[in-house]
């Protein structure tokens, strides 16, 4: 008999193209099955074969069209402090979070440089998304400049 092979949550977020944070979750929420090994969470080979079935995008016609385009963008966003970034981030996962199934897949990743007083984006996504994300952070800006 094999010797049964395990994931990290991180190999696990790369194969699935995934946030490992998201991974994590799926494991604290019993939907992925995992041990801990350590300080690390591992999920058998065998277990993530039954998620990823069980998890397959749906292929009705309210699916997502493939993606055509792709684009990635990052964005230096002039902030006057601290908490100025940690409300846009908030106001920009929420919108992640709640993303029409038209931008597919696409990822947001947010830093604050405190010593550049600025808030870096870093998009990837196809064209519809990065529109959007465009067009929220004009809005963010344009109304902050008047405050």
């Amino acid at each position: 008999m094999m010797d049964e092979t395990y994931y990290s949550v991180e190999q696990i977020a790369e194969l699935l193209h995934m946030h490992p944070k998201t991974i994590q979750r799926y494991i604290r929420e019993g939907k992925l099955p995992a041990v801990k090994i350590g300080k690390s969470w591992r999920v058998a080979g065998h277990d993530l074969s039954r998620f990823t079935e069980e998890h397959r995008p749906h292929t009705d016609s309210a699916a997502a069209p493939p993606q055509r385009t792709r684009a990635s963008a990052v964005l230096d966003i002039t902030v006057s402090c601290r908490s100025e970034a940690e409300r846009m981030i908030r106001q920009l996962n929420a919108a992640m979070q709640s993303k029409p199934p038209e931008y597919g897949q696409a990822s947001l990743t947010t830093q604050y440089l405190e010593a550049e007083g600025a808030l870096r984006l870093t998009l990837w996504g196809n064209a519809a998304f990065m529109a959007a994300v465009f067009a929220t952070v004009e809005t963010y800006v344009k109304e902050h400049e008047d405050a």
